[in-house]
């Protein structure tokens, strides 16, 4: 076999996964796919929401969990600080909205070496409710939010989830954050539930009481740094599966640093090296750049020149991303395709990071994916 037929059957191949994962995708993620269907007697639902600190989209977002269309719910906010600046807003909002349930919690339970899961501690705890959200502070909440979660559970469920869509993007590296956010992890997240492998997400999880209480208990998911790793093996122990809300909810961007686009992506990236090693390994196959390049290789093979292939197949690659995007009601401009292409460059180097070193940073706290610090931190 000649390196130019290798090479056209190398991008072939990745152009068929890559038209195939976004079909999957489109299907859940479609802006105009039905609502769910109105429940005319839902049951409660406790959301638990950690804050930390002031976010440029705060006001929004607070101003979303208030909004919501559920008859019967309550928000338990943590806050690990009593001093953090975030406290005040919030005390605004709950006394601004006295039909809604809420409340405060200040403290900070050390269960794990995971922050975030020291702040969830105490409001899972005082939940009242046996169905739970556990929701990140910059989810912009629609009004059906809690309804489109529960539509999701199924007799196999054991966690619904939504992986974060980018929104609102103000400048360039914002942009490339949500190329990879939308097109590239929330793409692929979706396809790998359709095909019978959903992964937990973090950014919003939905839960069951009972279920996780049979896990181990919501301390369990210190197990992994990773919280979203740890219910994804918790749920899969028990022989149950994670599924994922139809059409997810956004995270308004505004502003990014190049820098922090960076540092964000790398910390995910360790982190799913650590908890999820075997499926960590292919990821460097998943850009666009090793495909573009294998067509300009087998030009011949397809008897064009190797501009000719490079750039039809560069318009395959990125026009999928851009029929997916278009369907699922995400951002798309005109910086879209370079933001993809800037993306594209950036896996290989990101792929090579995550396995070159354990320590990250989240949101101020110096942390590691290394097995024996996790053992002593916990």
């Amino acid at each position: 076999m000649t390196i130019s037929a290798f090479a056209a059957g190398l991008a072939t191949s990745g152009m068929l996964v890559h038209g195939a994962s976004a079909l999957l995708a489109t299907s859940r993620c479609c802006a105009g796919k039905p609502a769910a269907p109105r429940d005319d007697n839902p049951p409660p639902v406790s959301i638990v929401q950690p804050l930390c600190g002031v976010e440029p989209f705060s006001r929004e977002t607070l101003a979303s969990i208030f909004a919501l269309d559920h008859p019967d719910y309550e928000i338990l906010f943590c806050v690990a600080d009593a001093a953090d600046p975030i406290v005040p807003l919030v005390d605004g909002f709950i006394n601004a909205h006295p039909g809604v349930p809420a409340q405060l919690l200040i403290g900070d339970d050390r269960v794990s070496a995971n922050p975030k899961l020291n702040n969830v501690v105490k409001g899972w705890r005082a939940a009242r409710f046996d169905w739970i959200v556990i929701a990140d502070s910059n989810v912009l909440m629609p009004q059906d939010y809690l309804r489109r979660l529960l539509s999701r559970w199924r007799g196999d469920t054991g966690i619904v989830c939504a992986p974060p869509i980018g929104s609102a993007p103000q400048n360039f590296a914002a942009e490339i954050e949500c190329a990879f956010l939308n097109t590239y992890q929330a793409r692929w997240q979706y396809a790998g539930e359709r095909v019978g492998y959903g992964f937990a997400q973090g950014k919003t999880m939905l839960w069951r009481r009972e279920i996780l209480e049979r896990g181990g208990g919501v301390e369990s998911l210190g197990q992994e740094i990773a919280e979203d790793a740890a219910s994804t093996k918790l749920v899969h122990r028990l022989d149950l599966r994670a599924h994922l809300v139809d059409r997810p909810f956004a995270q308004p961007l505004g502003h990014r640093k190049l820098g922090d686009v960076w540092k964000r992506q790398l910390r995910w990236a360790r982190l799913r090296r650590a908890t999820f090693p075997i499926c960590y390994g292919p990821e460097v196959l998943t850009g666009g750049v090793t495909y573009l390049v294998a067509a300009a290789i087998a030009a011949p093979e397809f008897g064009a020149s190797w501009g000719t292939s490079l750039i039809a197949a560069a318009v395959f690659w990125y026009g999928v991303e851009a029929a997916l995007a278009r369907i699922a009601g995400w951002p798309l401009n005109w910086r879209s395709p370079a933001a993809w292409f800037a993306r594209d460059m950036l896996l290989p180097w990101l792929w090579i990071q995550g396995w070159a070193g354990d320590r990250f940073e989240w949101r101020g706290n110096a942390m590691t994916v290394a097995e024996e610090e996790l053992v002593d931190a916990g």
